[in-house]
């Protein structure tokens, strides 16, 4: 009797203990992060009554009888299965998609290990967690992480400063590039430069600067009849000039002027040369033609039959045999003519749709196929009805020998079309993390933000694994810290080396089973019911016996 009090007690600590497993579990069923535990019982030790006796040739075996003192709590196990994950809007929240935990460390240096990616950046710029403990990790430096390889250091937010740049403009003038830059790194240089002429400025003065401060455009003048040897005196006494205009050095340094191909390779321009609103022009070069046409007719000094060479590319020359020939393509109504020339293995070829011929004569740009040397030939063609006669008889080819003369430009520059703005001039400037302007945390926990200074790596978050993750121990706040039995950390880039990758705005939720701990719950209740009725009954036959007495 008194033995089965005693297992009626230890049935009812067990069960209790079993109950506040439940209870903490159902208590944090709304705990990001949090992972269920379990209780488990064993029996406790026995009494003999008997001991086991072998058979024998006269006598059967007899089995031990033992009578038990009742049960025990024999663990309370970790449960690490993966829950399901749910969205925050948050782009510092993050969730493991698997094995792996975050790291993060307290003041005093210690190390905890959890699955609640509530995280954030403190006023100094480290990230941290949502109870203020440092999340480890690997460091940025201007924009680059510190390391390729998994860390577990603080992670700070450095934001890169913006930093200095010269403004510049490159704008095509008659077949020419003009590029115009600052020597200062810094935004006073983001001006716009309007060219003029004067005819009014007196001899030797060569440039006039004008610039009323209310706007950041400059107008520089060049004395018409003036002449400038090369860009390098044109760009000395434009900064002359500005200079003066400003009553000292201009903020944005002095102003670059490059233009190729060089405007004055063939001698120097006057400042009404170089100042015109018209782009320069090209004399047309020509191609020479003499031969035989194919239908045996007399040779020529041009293309026959309405073709003629209007207009030939900067770069064109050349001498040798001249082969022209055009075809139809495509059907109608799209319908068109093929042009192709060839001068001594060079070939340039173009097309104008039939619908163009028909309105008559006109001209087409031939290009050079494959484009090595970029040069072009415009060609005149006849009205459509020329060429199908042509192409009806026979006489869509011609073939002949040919010399041709490249185009030259003229001296007309053309600086006057327009206003020309230089932009990507920029201050060195500080930043912090309040000039991001966005902030998110990749798949393989690389910290990314942007700010004015453009798209930088700020860090990256990296995970710790355990060979026995159900050994670690429970340390609160959803904490959890390395034992023996859990073996030691190893480090994992998010996604790699069997890890989870990060779920950026979202968070991992717990993994109580609500309608698993309802069911335990009650079988816990039963079990402790049943083992205070035996603690009741004892004590009922307790009473008989002392009645006895009586």
């Amino acid at each position: 009797m008194v033995r089965s009090m005693y297992s009626g007690v230890a049935g009812m600590k067990s069960n209790q203990t079993r109950m506040d497993v439940i209870g903490n579990n159902i208590a944090n069923s709304n705990t990001y992060g949090f992972k269920s535990s379990r209780a488990t019982f064993r029996d406790m030790y026995y009494q003999q009554l008997r001991g086991a006796s072998a058979g024998t040739a006269t006598r059967g075996g007899i089995n031990p009888s033992m009578v038990g003192y009742g049960s025990q709590v024999s663990s309370v196990d970790l449960l690490m299965t993966q829950s399901a994950m749910t969205s925050t809007g948050n782009p510092l929240d993050v969730g493991i998609t698997g094995e792996g935990f975050l790291q993060v460390m307290d003041p005093d240096g210690n190390i905890y290990y959890t699955k609640a990616g509530m995280l954030d950046i403190d006023s100094n710029g480290y990230v941290i967690d949502s109870s203020g403990n440092f999340v480890l990790g690997t460091g940025a430096t201007e924009g680059r992480l510190d390391s390729t390889e998994p860390g577990k250091s603080k992670i700070k937010i450095d934001v890169a400063p913006i930093q200095a740049s010269a403004a510049s403009v490159s704008s095509e003038i008659s077949g020419r590039t003009l590029t115009i830059s600052s020597t200062n790194q810094n935004k006073a240089a983001n001006v716009g430069f309007t060219f003029t002429k004067s005819t009014e400025m007196p001899m030797g003065q060569r440039v006039k600067a004008i610039m009323d401060g209310t706007s950041s455009v400059i107008n520089i003048q060049l004395n018409a009849e003036e002449e400038f040897t090369d860009m390098g005196q044109l760009e000395s006494e434009i900064n002359k000039a500005i200079t003066e205009a400003y009553g000292g050095t201009h903020p944005g340094g002095d102003f670059k002027f490059t233009m190729e191909p060089d405007p004055f390779k063939d001698g120097p321009l006057t400042g009404a040369e170089i100042i015109t609103t018209a782009e320069a022009q090209f004399t047309g070069g020509e191609i020479k033609t003499s031969g035989t046409l194919t239908d045996g007719t007399t040779a020529v000094t041009s293309l026959p039959n309405g073709f003629s060479i209007k207009e030939t590319g900067l770069q064109f020359s050349g001498n040798g045999d001249v082969d022209f020939s055009f075809t139809k393509t495509g059907t109608a109504p799209d319908e068109a003519y093929e042009f192709t020339l060839t001068l001594d293995g060079k070939t340039y070829q173009g097309s104008v749709p039939q619908s163009r011929t028909d309105k008559g004569s006109g001209s087409i740009l031939l290009e050079q196929n494959p484009k090595v040397d970029g040069d072009t030939v415009t060609i005149g063609f006849p009205g459509t009805d020329t060429i199908e006669n042509l192409l009806n008889n026979g006489g869509g080819t011609y073939t002949g020998i040919g010399v041709a003369t490249p185009s030259e430009p003229t001296k007309n520059v053309g600086l006057g079309k327009g206003t020309f703005t230089l932009t990507g001039g920029t201050e060195f400037t500080e930043q912090n993390i309040g000039n991001l302007t966005g902030i998110s945390i990749g798949a393989d926990g690389t910290i990314v933000g942007t700010s004015a200074a453009g798209l930088q790596v700020l860090g990256r978050i990296d995970l710790a694994t355990f060979a026995n993750p159900k050994g670690l121990m429970q340390s609160g706040s959803t904490y959890f810290t390395e034992t023996s039995n859990s073996g030691s950390p190893k480090l994992a880039i998010p996604g790699e080396e069997g890890t989870g990758a990060l779920k950026n705005n979202a968070l991992e939720m717990s993994n109580v089973d609500l309608a698993q701990e309802f069911s335990d719950m009650i079988t816990t209740q039963r079990g402790f019911q049943a083992s205070s009725r035996l603690i009741t009954v004892s004590d009922t036959m307790l009473e008989e016996l002392i009645n006895l007495k009586r």
